[in-house]
C-alpha cells in the first residue's frame, strides 16, 4: 500500500485531519496511509483576512472544508457558486481550463485539488483588479 508522501522542511508545520503537526529542525519524511486523510501544509493555508477577493475566497471554502471547519455539502455548494461568479469574469482559455478542473475537483469530492487550481487564479485576479477603474 503506498499512500501520501510529505517531505517537510525544518520547522514546517502541516494540518492532518484537524491535528497541527509541526517538524523538528531537520527534514523528515511522512508518509500518510489513510485514504482520504485530510491533509493542508500551513505554508498553503489562507488566513481569514487574506481571504478578501473572490478566488481567494473560494479557496478559503475549500480550506474550511479540508480541515473540518465547514460541512462538505454546504462547502462545495459555496464554492461552486464562486466559481460560476468567477466564470463570468476569467474569460481567457487557460482560466477558463482551471476554472472547469476545479469545478470537476469539486463535485469529485476534492476539495484540496480544487483549492490549489483555484490558487493558480490568484495573481489573475489581481491583474484584473488592478486593471478596475476606482
Amino acid at each position: 500500500m503506498t499512500g501520501l508522501i510529505l517531505k517537510l522542511s525544518p520547522n514546517e508545520r502541516v494540518l492532518i485531519n484537524g491535528a497541527v503537526i509541526e517538524n523538528c529542525d531537520r527534514r523528515t519524511r511522512i508518509t500518510i496511509r489513510s485514504p482520504n486523510a485530510a491533509v493542508l501544509r500551513l505554508r498553503d493555508a489562507i488566513h481569514p483576512d487574506q481571504a478578501n477577493t473572490p478566488v481567494s475566497r473560494v479557496c478559503y471554502i475549500c480550506q474550511l472544508v479540508l480541515t473540518g471547519d465547514a460541512e462538505e455539502a454546504e462547502g462545495k455548494k459555496q464554492a461552486l457558486f464562486g466559481i460560476e461568479q468567477l466564470s463570468r469574469a476569467f474569460r481567457d482559455t487557460e482560466s477558463r481550463a482551471i476554472l472547469d478542473q476545479s469545478t470537476a475537483a469539486l463535485v469529485a469530492g476534492n476539495h484540496y485539488l480544487a483549492m490549489k487550481l483555484m490558487r493558480r487564479l490568484i495573481p489573475r485576479e489581481a491583474r484584473l483588479l488592478a486593471q478596475v477603474p476606482t
